[in-house]
């Protein structure tokens, strides 16, 4: 779990004696069930010819994954003219898992299946002024949709938290989240758990929404690329290889803290005695910045940085203009990133991220007068569900072994 903040350890993984009788049963439901769960419903000739074991070591094996509940029928088919057969599936019902989303204007709390399809899901603003209350009304949200889907906290095998910052185990806080109040105290992490229970773990919402878009949305199929969040803040998320990176200390993708343009102190020397809370990157280009420039325009209709974007699709020139130099910043971040990550892809993702289809024209022209390392820059596909997405993922990933081993000592016993 090292590459994953998790603050306590979901579950001890127990191993079989190898070589024995229970070892040997343990392996073939494993296989069984994980041809179910990666090519769908079969029949029990199918299973065999499909994982290499015979017919009857493949009906035991289904059986006792029928006893525990990881698997059931579904119903039976025929073949040609002979005998139908019944049809087996892995179980989704078998176990839930919950993702939360804690962003700076809305909280997202989901609770998915094994199959990965939502059962319930609770969407509202956020409006907490400190993180004693924001962590109570997670707490409230997280029971409320859990009840929702006729469960209760204590039935979720995975519970996975996206975050803005760096999430620190040790430190029991979470890095770099200035947009959050107070959301870097000490202990924050405990209070999490406390609230939400043990199988926590805590992940960077950037991460999360690269795992997402890697999963299910724009870079399916992508070996390396690059999530980019755009809204209150930035951040981004890094897949390399077909694996999420994190760096030496969980940062790397903390791209708001990039330098932009020339900052420096009253006396001229050319450096800040104290790095600003935001960086200069976010600072010059979330979306505070895009309000910032529309002050600058007279562009006095736009209360959002939204707003400004539904301006500039309606053809208004100044908001147009805003757009445009929105779109020469973000090309200074991709231009720094691909002269170190060369990705093939760049996603576009988070409030800003949506008008994608405004600012990738401006983006990639601006990118080709700062650089020849221009990747292909396309809009998320998952938009606001990019982060509950990847959390899901992620939780899915630990709660199908978890689920087989509870269900098996369950059985045993």
């Amino acid at each position: 779990m090292s590459k994953v903040a998790s603050i306590t350890k979901v579950t001890d993984v127990r191993v079989p004696q190898v070589g024995t009788p229970a070892s040997m049963r343990e392996l073939n439901q494993r296989i069984v069930l994980t041809r179910l769960r990666s090519g769908g419903a079969a029949t029990r000739p199918q299973l065999a010819k499909d994982t290499g074991l015979s017919k009857p070591t493949v009906g035991q094996a289904l059986l006792e994954l029928e006893q525990s509940r990881l698997v059931r029928t579904i119903g039976r088919t025929s073949a040609g003219l002979g005998r139908s057969a019944i049809l087996y599936e892995s179980n989704p019902s078998a176990g839930h898992v919950m993702g939360i989303d804690i962003g700076r204007a809305r909280i997202r709390v989901a609770v998915a299946d094994l199959a990965g399809t939502v059962v319930a899901r609770i969407d509202e603003p956020n409006r907490c002024a400190t993180a004693r209350a924001l962590v109570k009304t997670v707490n409230q949200l997280a029971n409320k949709t859990v009840r929702e889907a006729g469960l209760d906290l204590e039935d979720m095998v995975a519970k996975v938290v996206g975050s803005p910052g760096v999430p620190d185990p040790r430190g029991r806080i979470l890095h770099y989240a200035p947009n959050l109040p107070d959301w870097g105290r000490k202990g924050l992490l405990d209070e999490l758990e406390a609230a939400l229970g043990v199988g926590l773990v805590v992940e960077n919402d950037a991460n999360l929404a690269a795992v997402g878009e890697h999963a299910r949305g724009a870079a399916k199929g992508a070996s390396s690329f690059v999530c980019v969040v755009i809204g209150t803040g930035i951040g981004m998320g890094i897949v390399l290889d077909g694996r999420l990176y994190r760096g030496a200390h969980g940062a790397a993708g903390e791209v708001g803290y990039l330098p932009f343009g020339w900052s420096s102190d009253e006396n001229g020397s050319g450096t800040k005695k104290t790095p600003s809370a935001r960086g200069l990157m976010e600072a010059a280009a979330a979306g505070d910045s895009v309000l910032k420039l529309a002050k600058s325009e007279n562009l006095r209709d736009a209360q959002s940085a939204l707003d400004v974007f539904v301006m500039a699709r309606n053809g208004n020139e100044r908001a147009r203009r805003i757009v445009t130099e929105e779109a020469a910043r973000l090309a200074y971040l991709v231009a720094s990133v691909s002269a170190v990550l060369d990705p093939e892809l760049v996603v576009l993702s988070g409030g800003i991220g949506k008008s994608a289809d405004l600012l990738a024209g401006p983006m990639d022209k601006a990118l080709r007068g700062l650089t020849p390392l221009v990747p292909r820059i396309v809009a998320s596909e998952l938009g606001e569900d990019a982060v509950l997405t990847g959390a899901i993922s992620i939780g899915l990933r630990s709660a199908e072994d978890i689920v087989f081993d509870r269900r098996n000592e369950a059985v045993a016993d």
